[in-house]
């Protein structure tokens, strides 16, 4: 009986060519997906790229506008300057310095004292009034600085003083304190880790520097917290 052992040209030819299509599509679909994902990669870092860039825009824009109004500002002010020295420049000789801005004297109000401001029983805060005074006996917003200390002159000499403060002119100018009655720089301090609460007799000092004429004033007084 007759077997037959090979197969029919066209059959090898048609497995041939089915076998070619099946090695060559994986490879064709491997690059197609590999340029998407390029091309996907690429937009994402592109994206982060203009995000990262808008941001810094915006900060420059930012920093840019306050460095403008810090030089409109600075301008003004060196007009204001400008404009006060040619003002002082034209005043006449004979007219002094002491006769436009004459502090005299500072006072110490009485109302000075500790005061238990959170109302716990304790009082924790030195408040002192200072009234700065012309030759006219006026209270006048004098500008300079300011220097407080508070003794306790019962203590001995190295343990007498306890506590001292400086308030420059910028900060001074900013605790002018007006009521019905009176008229004066009010400054507070926090002495709750100072006092006891068993001080009797108490001394505040300050020393007032008038910045316009130079001079140098010092007054003093006893304050009873109890």
């Amino acid at each position: 009986m007759y077997k037959c052992t090979s197969r029919p040209s066209s059959v090898r030819l048609g497995a041939a060519f089915w076998q070619s299509r099946v090695v060559r599509l994986p490879s064709s679909a491997f690059c197609l997906l590999f340029s998407v994902f390029c091309l996907f990669a690429a937009g994402c870092e592109n994206g982060g790229n203009k995000s990262t860039m808008a941001k810094e825009i915006s900060t420059l824009k930012e920093e840019k506008a306050e460095l403008k109004s810090q030089i409109e500002q600075s301008k003004s002010e060196a007009e204001q300057l400008k404009n006060q020295v040619q003002v002082l420049s034209n005043l006449p000789p004979e007219v002094r310095l002491e006769d436009l801005y004459d502090l005299q004297k500072i006072k110490i109000t009485r109302y000075t004292n500790l005061y238990d401001k959170d109302k716990d029983g304790k009082k924790e805060t030195l408040l002192v009034y200072i009234q700065p005074i012309d030759e006219q006996g006026d209270i006048i917003k004098a500008t300079g600085a300011v220097d407080v200390e508070l003794w306790d002159l019962n203590k001995e000499a190295g343990q007498a003083q306890l506590g001292q403060w400086h308030v420059p002119p910028a900060e001074l100018k900013k605790l002018w304190f007006a009521t019905l009655m009176t008229i004066n720089y009010r400054l507070t301090f926090d002495v709750a880790d100072k006092i006891t609460g068993d001080e009797k007799e108490l001394v505040v000092k300050v020393t007032f520097t008038d910045y316009p004429s130079g001079k140098v004033f010092k007054e003093q007084k006893i304050i009873r917290p109890r």
